[in-house]
């Protein structure tokens, strides 16, 4: 069954989402946007991977201030993979307290289970030079 309007807008919110409690300091609320057993791999940032959600919230807190005041997704482009699960593509800049500003893709899987859509798996690609610079 193809992914209908309902859930192509859930999903697109739920992705969203993550901006907001972030740059709001809502971390108490990541269980709104990630499975408990969330793999948020920022390996491409020299991270790793971070798995569940109190890992992603201790990294968080560990920026010290470190981490971008606004991140911003654009660009959602969402694919139906069936069995309840949806592949997420979609751009995020970040804005630094100093100005500057970087560029990512999010590569993730959302999965709807008892508490409805949520992201199970985030790949974080960072965007280091222009196409033409390749």
């Amino acid at each position: 069954m193809a992914l209908g309007i309902e859930d192509r807008l859930a999903v697109m919110e739920l992705v969203a989402l993550h901006g907001h409690l972030v740059d709001d300091g809502e971390l108490h609320r990541l269980e709104e946007l990630f499975t408990d057993d969330i793999v948020y791999d920022v390996t491409d940032l020299g991270h790793g991977s971070l798995v569940g959600v109190d890992a992603f919230r201790d990294a968080a807190l560990a920026m010290g201030g470190l981490d971008p005041v606004g991140h911003h997704v654009t660009n959602i482009v969402l694919t139906d993979l069936g069995d309840g699960r949806v592949g997420s593509r979609s751009k995020g800049l970040g804005v630094n307290a100093d100005g500057t500003c970087g560029s990512v893709t999010y590569e993730d899987t959302v999965v709807r289970g008892e508490r409805g859509w949520r992201i199970a798996y985030r790949k974080v690609i960072t965007r280091r030079r222009p196409l033409s610079a390749s």
